[in-house]
């Protein structure tokens, strides 16, 4: 298996995105992975390779279930590649390699190819992959890719040193092309289902690295790592429950493996879009929103007047609703854009959020349930992720939040009233026995199967 990573920062249903993966003449079907809580890279991921992509976080799951997650996934594809996480020794803590992409590397004995950026620098670049080199004797950095190379002369200037320097094969570069930069905006790329990348950006990139990336000495790297432990298929479970799962351009910030997890545990998961669809899944008992981008389409949701009026009647019913990020924006009182123009949501929470332009929650949390809930048990705690730009006006107080965050002082997250909750921490069904089975059963009596 393949492991890549940048040395500098630098389905199923019609509401999913189109896959492109074009086959490769050579044979390879590639299963593609991303280190840590990102949910945007893997869609762009999953356009390329034809499959979905992976979350694999060695912080936020247990390492057991970090190496069954990626055999069972790997198992079926020729060759995987995991796109890494920020530096390559970068993690959850600041003198450990927790959660680092290092850590994962090391954790499936795959090998290491740094892409460094060369696009401001000539044979320094050199220099810098040494250090990645030496960082950690225990890491298997095996290649080295040169990003953002400007002209034939400038790749003279660097590859040669860091081949002679470090020992490493420089296995390609990719040249300065601004038609390869994709846009961005607060939370980074824009992700795939919003319908931002055209066929022609993946074929463009496809022949360039055909031309100067060598794909045969890549697959020969693959092939020297640990081969992934045989995994025992389960059963799958009965039909016990259908959850309705948000998914359009709004809401799309889903664990692949969470929602598989859900699958396996007994659930149907019926798609709906709050932007575009009139009301819930009919048969459906629970309803799961995730996160995404509600403050990009606040004012088409909060028309869409029909669906809000079916979700207040499911909460009404009883139903469990359970949302993220997102998902607690949009079930909250009023959503403000960064337009300053204020829309009403859902009403079935005290929740009113605004976008700010200067305050960034990013990071690691770890949680304790105030009470018992579809996820947890009163007292039991899970680690999850936050990244939002949004801000309350008033934080949630300790009589009507969802979790304690333990590691920011105990402070109250989330809020819940009645069958609805919903918190800024994003969970992984993988991170502890039990998640996807207790969602289930709290959805089962409401559902019809």
């Amino acid at each position: 298996r393949r492991y890549c990573r940048r040395s500098q920062r630098g389905g199923k249903d019609h509401h999913r995105h189109r896959h492109h993966g074009r086959p490769d003449p050579r044979g390879y079907t590639v299963q593609p992975f991303k280190a840590g809580p990102d949910y945007i890279d893997p869609s762009y991921h999953q356009v390329a390779c034809g499959v979905p992509s992976r979350n694999l976080d060695t912080w936020l799951l247990p390492h057991t279930t970090v190496l069954e997650l990626y055999a069972k996934a790997s198992s079926k594809r020729r060759i995987s590649v995991i796109e890494g996480v920020m530096g390559l020794f970068d993690g959850h803590s600041s003198l450990t390699e927790e959660g680092s992409t290092a850590q994962l590397a090391k954790l499936l004995g795959a090998p290491v190819i740094l892409v460094a950026d060369a696009s401001k620098v000539a044979r320094s670049v050199a220099a810098e992959v040494l250090g990645y080199q030496q960082f950690d004797p225990d890491l298997n950095v095996a290649g080295v890719i040169l990003n953002g190379v400007g002209s034939p002369a400038h790749l003279e200037f660097c590859k040669p040193q860091v081949e002679a320097t470090t020992g490493l094969p420089v296995l390609g570069y990719l040249p300065r092309r601004p038609d390869f930069e994709q846009p961005e905006r607060h939370l980074g790329l824009i992700p795939t289902v919003e319908g931002t990348v055209a066929n022609q950006w993946y074929e463009a990139i496809i022949a360039q690295v055909e031309e100067t990336i060598d794909i045969g000495r890549i697959a020969e790297l693959a092939q020297l790592s640990a081969a992934p432990s045989p995994v025992d298929g389960d059963e799958p479970q009965p039909r016990r429950a259908v959850i309705a799962v948000a998914q359009d351009k709004a809401f799309n910030f889903y664990y692949q493996d969470s929602l598989d997890l859900l699958e396996a545990w007994g659930a149907e998961i019926a798609p709906f879009s709050p932007l575009d669809d009139e009301s819930l899944p009919a048969r459906a008992g629970g309803v799961y929103l995730g996160g995404g981008f509600p403050e990009m389409f606040a004012a088409e949701l909060s028309a869409n007047r029909p669906m809000l009026e079916s979700i207040r009647q499911a909460a009404a019913r009883g139903i469990p609703v359970y949302g993220e990020c997102g998902g607690l924006m949009y079930l909250g009182r009023s959503l403000t854009g960064f337009d300053g123009r204020a829309h009403s949501m859902a009403g079935l929470l005290p929740a009113v959020s605004a976008m700010s332009q200067s305050r960034l929650s990013l990071g690691y949390r770890e949680v304790e349930a105030r009470a018992d809930g579809p996820l947890l048990s009163k007292g039991q705690q899970v680690r999850g992720h936050e990244f939002h730009w949004s801000t309350l006006e008033e934080p949630p107080d300790e009589g009507e939040s969802v979790y304690r965050v333990v590691n920011q002082g105990g402070r109250p997250d989330g809020f819940q009233s009645g069958s609805v909750w919903a918190t800024y921490v994003h969970v992984h069904l993988g991170s502890a026995q039990g998640l996807a089975s207790r969602f289930i059963d709290s959805c089962a009596a409401h559902s019809r199967i």
